[in-house]
């Protein structure tokens, strides 16, 4: 295989902050070219990362939550060349059918090691790719030189296919499509070093003071995305809803409030929990009293205040009272908020919250947050061309999953928007998840 240039390093393109905007999602093909090329050299910088914890060959111990590194990096480029550079039929964007007709692939064994994974998880719906079970193992995988070449041709492959594209939604919906989709894998190889205790250098970003709940006004409120630049199909098609006032906290639950619940006997009083939150509990290996990384939780024998040791990337901390609690299900979040006499926040009253409350002290992007509710179909839902089918189509999880509004630190600024429709099943916990709750 050809190798092709480097792509310039991050610092070239940091002078266009635009491109790390969520006005991304309606950006022309001079800021998608710029974006794509920040986005390969940051998933470069995560596998050099890896490369420098666990060695050059990738190997790690896979399980549910986590696929081997090197297969994620492959598929990156693979996707962005299935869905762009072999498709015929690009130019027809949210139309292009599910099966188009299709080009060779630049590397012959392309499809055979990154179209499915080695080892198939049940995935966190918000954040993995579409998947089905391979045939292949480990082992089968190109090594990562190889697996880095792949990606820089595929890269330019795309850049060069861009300078033509029309300056159309559907002209360029592939291309924003990619860009979010390696934004997103990008962000599950953060999540699968913390899964997996690999030390990657990445801090908490501080946290501002506490703030009292907030009440908002009764009002009508549009959810949806319109229908000009991109969107996922879980966030189309805009509605208006009405909506009752409300009291919401204005950040989500720290790990001081966590604490109280925990020291309460939370863990063990099955009358705080969903059914089938107590089921999941009941099956948790030697028994569960704390968020998932969680080695110690408890108030402090002085009562002087709580305290929280968990793993965080391969090292023991202890976290800050007033940082968000993180990595619980949503079967905690709710036991949580029954045990407070409140309820989680709809994904309604969030959005509300984020759009109108921010200079009255509404905080967001830390955790992404569980809402209330399970994920259902908005009027006028279709299917994308290129998940339908697959395990992140969202019809395979209405009414089973549940809404994840907001954002992690470790996602990239362009993918934080407050109308971002994430979602996941209710026992994640894998993820940077917190929550925030309403009053009854």
């Amino acid at each position: 295989m050809a190798q092709t240039p480097r792509p310039p390093p991050a610092s070239a393109v940091a002078t266009s902050p635009s491109i790390d905007s969520p006005d991304m999602r309606r950006a022309g093909r001079d800021l998608l070219s710029l974006a794509l090329i920040d986005a390969r050299n940051h998933t470069l910088h995560l596998l050099s990362l890896y490369e420098q914890a666990i060695g050059e060959t990738m190997q790690v111990h896979a399980g549910p939550d986590v696929v081997p590194p090197l297969w994620l990096a492959g598929h990156i480029g693979w996707f962005a060349e299935w869905w762009i550079g072999r498709n015929t039929q690009r130019a027809f964007g949210n139309d292009c059918p599910a099966r188009p007709t299709r080009l060779a692939a630049i590397e012959p064994g392309a499809d055979d090691w990154w179209r499915t994974a080695p080892i198939v998880p049940m995935p966190p719906m918000s954040q993995m790719p579409p998947m089905s079970p391979g045939q292949h193992g480990i082992a089968d995988l190109p090594d990562l030189a190889h697996t880095k070449a792949y990606m820089l041709e595929t890269l330019e492959s795309t850049l060069e296919l861009l300078e033509k594209a029309a300056e159309t939604d559907a002209g360029l919906y592939f291309y924003r499509l990619a860009l979010f989709h390696e934004d997103l894998r990008g962000e599950q190889l953060v999540v699968m070093a913390q899964t997996l205790g690999l030390p990657l250098g990445v801090e908490h970003p501080p946290i501002a003071v506490m703030r009292e709940p907030l009440l908002l006004p009764a009002t009508r409120w549009e959810l949806g995305l319109p229908d000009s630049g991109f969107a996922f199909a879980q966030e189309r098609v805009a509605h208006r809803v009405d909506v009752p006032e409300f009291e919401i906290d204005a950040q989500p639950v720290t790990w001081s409030q966590f604490i109280e619940f925990v020291d309460d006997g939370g863990y063990d009083r099955q009358e705080l929990w969903h059914a089938e939150g107590w089921r999941w509990l009941a099956a948790q290996v030697e028994g569960r009293r704390g968020p998932r990384h969680v080695e110690q939780i408890g108030v402090a024998r002085n009562g002087s205040g709580g305290s929280v040791l968990q793993q965080r990337f391969g090292a023991t901390v202890r976290a800050a009272g007033h940082h968000s609690a993180v990595h619980l299900s949503w079967w905690e979040a709710d036991a949580w908020a029954r045990w407070a006499g409140r309820r989680i926040a709809t994904e309604v009253e969030w959005e509300i919250a984020a759009h109108t409350a921010a200079r009255r002290g509404f905080r967001w992007a830390d955790v992404y947050e569980w809402t209330a509710g399970t994920l259902q179909p908005w009027p006028g839902y279709q299917a994308d061309p290129w998940s339908a089918g697959t395990a992140f189509d969202p019809a395979k999880a209405f009414g089973k999953a549940r809404v994840l509004r907001g954002a992690s630190f470790a996602t990239r600024a362009r993918l934080r928007s407050p109308r971002r429709r994430s979602f996941a099943l209710p026992e994640r916990d894998d993820g940077f998840f917190g929550f925030r709750t309403c009053a009854l």
